[in-house]
């Protein structure tokens, strides 16, 4: 089998392809033959060392990557029966995958209950595009602050994976979504996903034109009043530039959520320069306990990789990905692929920000 291995923090050049046996799935585990493989953000953050999780759980080296979808080689001897209703991959299907980690190569081993079936219509490159994006979007809109139809919704960073899936989700409960872009060049892609505002910040000024669109939506005249009004949830991965900010603008009970700090990381940089990051560190906004309770506003947070053991939640999840799929509440990203050898340009790519959707890794 090929893989990608990162022996210690760095740049581009720390992604090396290695060669190693297939590995033998064991008892409940399932060997799947990877066609493609998700590339996220989090796995650059995982390559630079700065990814909490990839410390606590597998330390140096590592082979980054979240989600992948192929064909089941093998399914491992033993193991707990399946619970009723519960998917049982066989031998020959087709399936797409989650993994804590080692999905960058062309086999993976992971426990069956990490595997569910391609959803119907879907190519190999689209279903290993869509599972870490969704739950995202998912747990953020879903579960940890749910939208109501006629919510105010804020989506930062719209047209890349993550965004492209919230603004979906969002819609799809009857929320109204404000999108917010880092270049021209992706404004009509987050508008074709139905937002009904897309703030381009290559050309205006974020805040103002947010406050604006909420006045004129909620009829009411003035700055102070509008801002009353505010956005019911606000879904930002930038960190340090947008919290504070973000969270002045949030309606009383608004939920600001948080799952990224992608501004420490300068654009096109392959390695994080560190007196940028110690300056952002300092600069990270602190919610006073007091302050929260007089707003009534609510600041959250998650790590998506710390909630993959919660089987229960990702069935749930990965269900309610293909109902929205069923019904065309949901349709893939637009998809980039780059063969699993050039993983470095596909993470080079990734972090210039100048992306649209999601890019795939393909092994040969």
């Amino acid at each position: 089998m090929e893989s990608i291995v990162i022996h210690r923090p760095g740049g581009h050049g720390r992604l090396t392809v290695e060669q190693a046996p297939d590995p033998t799935p064991g008892p409940g585990e399932v060997l799947v033959a990877t066609r493609a493989i998700g590339v996220n953000y989090a796995d650059c953050i995982v390559r630079m060392g700065l990814y909490a999780s990839a410390k606590e759980y597998v330390g140096w080296p590592i082979t980054p990557g979240f989600e992948f979808s192929g064909e089941v080689l093998a399914v491992g001897a033993g193991g707990q029966p399946a619970a009723a209703g519960e998917y049982m991959p066989a031998v020959g299907e087709l399936v797409v995958g989650l993994t804590r980690f080692g999905a960058y190569a062309s086999r993976v081993v992971v426990p069956r209950t990490n595997l569910f079936p391609i959803p119907t219509g879907l190519t190999a490159l689209e279903a290993a595009a869509l599972p870490v994006n969704f739950l995202t979007a998912w747990y953020a809109l879903e579960e940890l602050a749910p939208v109501e139809e006629g919510d105010r919704v804020l989506v930062h960073s719209a047209a890349g994976g993550v965004g492209s899936m919230a603004l979906q989700v969002a819609r799809a409960r009857g929320a109204r979504v404000a999108a917010v872009v880092g270049s021209s060049h992706k404004v009509a892609a987050a508008r074709e996903l139905g937002a009904e505002l897309v703030i381009d910040k290559s050309t205006e000024m974020l805040w103002p034109a947010a406050a604006q669109w909420v006045r004129a939506d909620s009829g009411e005249g003035s700055a102070e009043q509008g801002a009353a009004a505010g956005f019911d949830v606000i879904l930002d991965a930038n960190g340090t530039e947008t919290l504070r900010p973000g969270y002045g603008h949030l309606a009383p009970e608004g939920r600001l959520v948080t799952y990224g700090f992608a501004s420490l990381f300068p654009r096109g940089a392959a390695r994080p320069n560190p007196l940028r990051l110690a300056w952002g560190w300092l600069r990270r906004p602190r919610f006073d306990p007091l302050d929260l309770i007089n707003a009534n506003k609510s600041v959250m947070g998650f790590n998506l990789s710390y909630l993959f053991n919660r089987q229960a939640a990702l069935a749930r999840a990965l269900g309610r990905m293909d109902e929205l799929l069923g019904n065309g509440q949901l349709r893939p990203p637009t998809i980039t692929p780059y063969p699993l050898g050039e993983v470095a340009r596909a993470h080079r790519d990734l972090e210039s920000g100048t992306t649209i959707g999601k890019l795939v890794l393909v092994p040969e």
